[in-house]
């Protein structure tokens, strides 16, 4: 009964690390992807200055007659693109940012686009710890992660295994 209830533990807590290891973003907050007001066409560029964007987040785009679109940067400039990388017209969006580096999304009505219905969204790299060789330190579970630039997912499954192999030894 015991390692069952260890087990069990161990499992909720590390679900909730893996969890907790990716955030959705509701674009634009309360009023969603919509139009700026006149004379704010960094509306969402700003918005989106204000959060820290990680691999594997996610943007939940919410609009009415209109879309997300997913572009390269001079199509983001021109506000037009005839080979999107992403599309979607649903009113209900979500885009997953599967890599570090820049993405730039745009709405598919050139008008809305050209008011300010657009956005650059600058996604993070995993650190990079780097250890010396001559450390005598051993490394918290943290550095080893960084290390072998472990993704959250990995670190969270193996930290589950390490910890089910704990119990039973």
């Amino acid at each position: 009964m015991k390692n069952t209830t260890t087990f069990f533990i161990a499992f909720v807590f590390f679900t909730f690390l893996k969890v907790q290891s990716a955030h959705e973003f509701h674009v634009g907050g309360s009023k969603g992807w919509v139009i700026p007001p006149s004379n704010d066409t960094d509306h969402y560029n700003e918005w989106a200055s204000h959060n820290r964007f990680n691999i594997n987040d996610t943007l939940h785009f919410a609009y009415k007659k209109d879309s997300v679109v997913v572009v390269t940067k001079e199509e983001h400039e021109k506000c037009k693109s005839s080979n999107p990388i992403f599309f979607a017209d649903n009113g209900d969006t979500s885009f997953e940012l599967n890599r570090s580096g820049f993405f730039y999304f745009i709405s598919g009505v050139s008008s809305h686009c050209e008011r300010g219905l657009k956005m650059i969204v600058k996604v993070l790299e995993v650190e990079n710890a780097h250890q010396t060789a001559n450390q005598t330190s051993t490394p918290t579970t943290s550095e080893a992660a960084s290390v072998l630039k472990m993704d959250s997912d990995t670190l969270s499954q193996t930290l589950m295994i390490v910890g089910i192999i704990a119990m039973f030894t």
